[in-house]
């Protein structure tokens, strides 16, 4: 009842603002995308050392959004989404999952801003897309909206050997108790972003503060503990033409986590991770290719499991009540292609193949995964 409710609203929303003037619909813009998706896994072994049953899916996703350009630096945006609301990882909806007898689809808002753009000054307030530089999802999903105040300085210079620099800062609340501010569940973020010899060297160091995190998202937790990761990013483009480039990420944890009773004396330790990729080619106009490789050991509580991306294994805390991904504490690689078909039509096929580092009962998990996805856009 209430998505019917809001996509109606949107609906409403949409339609009052085209029947406005002219200069009204000259400051919307829309856009939208579909992914269907064809997935396998198997070889999923659990920590009591007996195999998942291996699975096929077939997946789609829908997003729909729009822009309202206020002035020449500032606008307004949203945008919808297929998917569980309280899955914030996962938006595709697998086909005959259980909606009855063909009905209606979970819809969701996933961005919600304002947003200001003014010379060498950025921000927004709202829900809206990750701000940090990153390179992969490894640390944090693209599919994880965080819902705060977001602020960047950006200084540009004539020096190849230093393009630019840039500041970013934010704080963004998780949870809040209806307390005083500190009393809230939240995530602040600080990166000072360099860039050199024409965007061939990206330098982004960063750090991030996670309070009071459950250790069970969802409001099954047992206890809470804090993050404090350091971040060394890097990328480099070796050559132009065809394009390849590495990039590497270290992950460090400083947080005592020793005083936390609740953690396992065997997992206290575990706060570092090493992302390395390998890209050729490009992914960008019709007739693009790439082919990419990453390694990823991303130890316990490197990151926030939970947050972070779920496309390398079926990990969950399904038997804890939640839904979400547990996606640290592993290693493993990915081997992917994909190919721009036109503008707005690409392909990409994705391998991956994960083995834990830290069993945590009588086996090590496992996972093998193939799939291939068809994005359109408009």
């Amino acid at each position: 009842m209430k998505n019917a409710f809001l996509t109606s609203l949107l609906l409403i929303f949409s339609s009052f603002l085209l029947a406005q003037n002219d200069s009204i619909i000259k400051k919307l813009s829309f856009t939208g995308d579909f992914r269907f998706r064809i997935e396998q896994d198997w070889n999923s072994r659990k920590s009591d050392g007996s195999y998942r049953d291996d699975r096929s899916r077939l997946r789609y996703r829908f997003r729909f959004g729009m822009n309202y350009q206020y002035n020449e630096w500032a606008n307004f945006g949203m945008r919808i989404r297929t998917g569980y609301r309280i899955h914030q990882q996962d938006p595709q909806i697998t086909l005959g999952s259980g909606f009855g007898e063909f009905g209606t689809l979970p819809i969701g808002f996933e961005k919600l801003f304002f947003k200001a753009d003014y010379k060498w000054f950025f921000g927004w307030v709202g829900k809206n897309t990750y701000p940090f530089e990153k390179q992969n999802e490894l640390f944090w999903s693209d599919n994880v909206y965080p819902e705060g105040v977001f602020l960047s300085a950006k200084f540009i210079s004539d020096s190849k050997l230093l393009q630019s620099l840039k500041l970013s800062m934010g704080h963004f609340i998780i949870g809040t108790g209806g307390a005083s501010f500190a009393q809230d569940r939240y995530f602040q973020g600080i990166q000072l972003l360099s860039k050199h010899w024409n965007d061939r060297l990206k330098i982004f160091p960063s750090f991030y503060y996670f309070k009071k995190m459950p250790n069970i998202p969802d409001g099954n937790e047992t206890y809470n503990l804090n993050y404090s990761i350091v971040h060394l990013g890097t990328k480099v483009k070796i050559i132009e033409n065809p394009s390849v480039s590495v990039g590497v990420d270290l992950y460090n944890n400083v947080e005592d986590l020793s005083k936390n009773d609740s953690i396992p004396q065997n997992l206290q330790d575990q706060k570092k991770g090493i992302v390395l990729a390998l890209s050729i080619g490009d992914f960008k106009k019709k007739g693009d290719w790439t082919i990419q490789a990453y390694y990823t050991y991303l130890e316990r509580y490197a990151a926030v499991d939970f947050l972070a991306q779920n496309d390398w294994t079926r990990w969950d805390y399904s038997d804890q009540g939640s839904p979400a991904g547990r996606l640290t504490n592993f290693k493993g690689i990915e081997l992917r292609a994909g190919y721009v078909i036109n503008k707005n039509f690409r392909l990409n096929l994705r391998y991956f193949v994960v083995d834990q580092i830290i069993p945590y009962g009588f086996a090590n998990e496992t996972g093998n995964r193939i799939r291939l996805d068809l994005d359109i856009g408009f």
